[in-house]
């Protein structure tokens, strides 16, 4: 039952602490919530999102406010762009009488695709996540993850074998801090692009006579596919660092094969 409004309740976090021991991050953690997000073409996708929020504590303060955390999220507004994130960073550290900060959602985001021959769509889900964050003293950063799952054929299986060559679904994983706002649709084109083969939900069988010739003509090492794709980020005006990951889930091994880079664009 709440407590009628006269009543006086003490404000336990906002008393002060002697420890003099600054938390750098300290909030909410696997908080689940429905989500609308708008898509590059203007469209609003419906997903669920894991948030974590976290803001930076002061020496002498002991505790944060966790409930006003959740405020924040149901606040009302329109669907999520990343500049509306952005925004919704710089409420959060106001709210909270904080100098740092950070949050971060973690959520499917699903592509509706169509297949290569005969044109039949299917929605493919991809796992994304969005983090913004800011440190005492400097500006706010915005990072986009995707990863894409994707099919990956080797060039030494098909060098060395009188006919066919072993093939895998793999995950491709791309991670690039932002200069300007970057669709997760362009991330993703980026992994598929650079992939023996993108992969869809729906395929008829001139799809998937398609799909297994395009792999076979572009084998790929997971080297090759981090250092392709690293190329390709490298040359992206919007993203300022990043990082891209392959995982090569082997069907002629019980153990994945496994490749990661990134860098910094100057």
């Amino acid at each position: 039952m709440n407590a009628p409004e006269r009543i006086f309740l003490p404000d336990v976090q906002s008393t002060a602490d002697l420890r003099c021991l600054a938390i750098q991050k300290v909030g909410v953690k696997g908080l689940r919530y429905p989500l609308q997000l708008e898509t590059a073409a203007g469209e609003v996708l419906n997903t669920v999102a894991t948030l974590t929020m976290t803001v930076g504590l002061s020496p002498d303060v002991k505790g944060t406010h966790m409930s006003r955390f959740v405020e924040l999220i149901e606040a009302p507004r329109e669907a999520l762009t990343q500049p509306a994130l952005l925004e919704l960073l710089e409420s959060m550290l106001l709210r909270l009488d904080a100098r740092s900060g950070s949050i971060e959602l973690a959520f499917p985001y699903f592509i509706r695709k169509a297949a290569p021959v005969s044109g039949v769509e299917s929605l493919l889900d991809y796992d994304a996540v969005l983090r913004v964050e800011r440190r005492e003293g400097e500006a706010a950063t915005l990072t986009l993850r995707v990863t894409a799952p994707v099919t990956s054929l080797c060039p030494c299986s098909k060098k060395i074998s009188d006919y066919g060559a072993h093939n895998q679904r793999s995950h491709l994983t791309l991670e690039a801090t932002l200069r300007d706002a970057m669709a997760i649709e362009d991330l993703v084109s980026i992994a598929e692009e650079e992939a023996s083969c993108e992969v869809f939900g729906l395929l008829k069988r001139p799809d998937e006579k398609w799909v297994t010739e395009r792999a076979y003509d572009n084998p790929k090492f997971v080297e090759d596919l981090v250092r392709d794709i690293a190329l390709r980020l490298m040359r992206e005006p919007r993203v300022a660092s990043w990082k891209v990951a392959s995982e090569n889930f082997e069907s002629i091994h019980n153990h994945s094969a496994y490749a990661e880079l990134y860098g910094t664009n100057g």
